[in-house]
């Protein structure tokens, strides 16, 4: 049992004045492996109250000083990953090649990425010609509430904490309480860094909690938040009696087109990605449209793909898939199973209950649907579990009429060789990011969707953009 570290405010860590204890579970054992404590609002006011107190001395710290803290919090976070990858494994049961080499690293590279952004970030410039004497500056918000999930601890924690910190605002987090063992050490690197007190503050608890209270506090100037949609249309209705802005990275159903003309790696390339991080992410390409000349074979790839997808403990070292992250979500993926079952979709791999071998721990058999009709519950809902649902279509049009046909525009994927066809439906899905034949998104490209996706723009100088409000100054004086 890892030992207890209540909240980390005004420079110091200090117990919980409020709240109750709250377990965090191993979930490759079912079995505790952490106690924390749940804040309450006494809790909540103490950070507010010292991000509030923070705020002028770190705003008008020059932009150079305060990406000097970063460059330390970078330094010192690389020296750090192994125990960062530990955490994130025994949290929310990442494997742990996969916690150190992609979980923990994804913080190293937003970090990085952001201190680029930050040397070319334009703080003060110009109009333009048109009109001589008119700046636009860009000023930090003010004291801004980031909720992050489980799911990608460090990618969200640090696409929100570093940028706010670079823009010059101060800040509360408030980590999912399934995971917060990797935010607990975020804030230890924090502290070894040096920020000034009060500038990060950490407070854990839940939704219904402490993230309540900070969506809805009057000295909470920005709600930033990553996790369901049904969670970020409650923080945006409790920000705006106060009228807050507020930043969404919410859920998402990526389709991935593939053409008959796709490379041979395409439909291997699609189901690993679906069922990689056990399909606990956003942007996971879970709907597979394939074109009617190769859809036989793309059923048969993926069934033996999904097969030979291995699953074990976080613990253990390896290329293979862990658990999902609680009973809870557990409970959800095994409802929807079941729901492809009875509402028609042919089960071509896995299935309902835990692979052969693990009786203990919340894993899930990696599972292919194929001849999923749209419309049908698993084509429609984010299931964020190892599940594929293919789908054939005879034309360009019908696969983007089908790609379109959901709430959500996070990620949708085209792999074909015809750049033309490529372009055109690049431009015509409906998503904040389209990847294209494997290609991933470049160094400071922005993160963020459309529609029930939220539309957060997380990464590069977007992000630092995000935590910062446009000032128009007229008659500036040459200096």
């Amino acid at each position: 049992m890892i030992e207890k570290r209540d909240f980390y405010i005004d420079g110091r860590w200090v117990a919980a004045q409020q709240g109750q204890d709250c377990l965090v579970i191993d979930p490759s054992t079912e079995e505790p492996c952490a106690v924390i404590a749940l804040g309450g609002t006494a809790d909540t006011e103490a950070a507010v109250a010292a991000a509030k107190a923070a705020l002028p001395g770190w705003r008008a710290t020059p932009p150079a000083e305060r990406l000097a803290f970063v460059e330390r919090i970078l330094e010192i976070y690389k020296r750090r990953a192994p125990e960062m990858g530990a955490a994130i494994s025994l949290e929310m049961g990442a494997p742990i090649d996969m916690a150190v080499d992609d979980q923990a690293a994804a913080g190293t590279w937003h970090i990085e990425n952001f201190i680029e952004a930050a040397k070319h970030f334009d703080w003060l410039k110009p109009l333009g010609p048109q009109a001589p004497g008119t700046m636009i500056a860009q000023e930090p918000v003010g004291v801004v509430a980031l909720i992050t999930p489980w799911n990608w601890p460090m990618n969200q924690v640090t696409l929100k904490a570093i940028p706010a910190m670079i823009a010059g605002c101060t800040m509360v987090l408030k980590p999912s309480e399934v995971a917060p063992l990797s935010s607990l050490l975020f804030a230890e690197i924090v502290d070894e860094a040096g920020l000034p007190p009060g500038v990060f503050n950490l407070v854990n608890g839940d939704g219904a909690g402490v993230g309540s209270q900070l969506s809805s506090h009057p000295d909470v100037a920005m709600v930033s938040f990553t996790g369901s949609t049904r969670a970020g249309i409650a923080i945006t209705k409790a920000a705006a009696d106060t009228l807050k802005k507020v930043a969404l990275e919410l859920g998402g159903k990526g389709a991935n087109l593939i053409f008959a003309d796709a490379d041979e790696a395409a439909v291997k390339r699609g189901v690993t990605h679906c069922l990689y991080n056990s399909g606990q992410s956003c942007n996971a390409p879970t709907r597979m449209l394939v074109e009617r000349p190769v859809y036989d074979r793309a059923v048969e790839i993926a069934r033996e793909v999904a097969e030979a997808t291995r699953v074990a403990p976080a613990s253990e070292p390896g290329a293979h898939i862990g658990p999902v992250v609680s009973e809870v979500q557990y409970g959800k993926i095994q409802a929807l199973i079941e729901k492809g079952i009875a509402e028609g979709a042919r089960l071509v791999a896995g299935g309902r209950g835990r692979p052969e071998g693990l009786n203990r721990g919340y894993f899930v058999r990696p599972t292919v649907f194929a001849d999923v009709v749209p419309g049908m519950t698993i084509e429609k809902e984010e299931i964020f579990g190892p599940v594929l649902s293919i789908i054939p279509f005879e034309t360009e049009a019908e696969a983007l009429s089908i790609a379109n046909d959901t709430v959500y525009g996070l990620t949708n994927y085209v792999q074909t060789q015809d750049g033309a066809r490529r372009n055109r439906l690049a431009r015509a899905l409906n998503a904040g990011m389209v990847e294209t034949n494997g290609k991933s998104r470049g160094r400071g490209a922005f993160f963020g969707g459309v529609g029930a996706s939220g539309r957060a723009r997380e990464g590069g100088h977007w992000g630092i953009e995000e935590f910062c409000d446009s000032k128009a100054i007229s008659g500036w004086a040459a200096e």
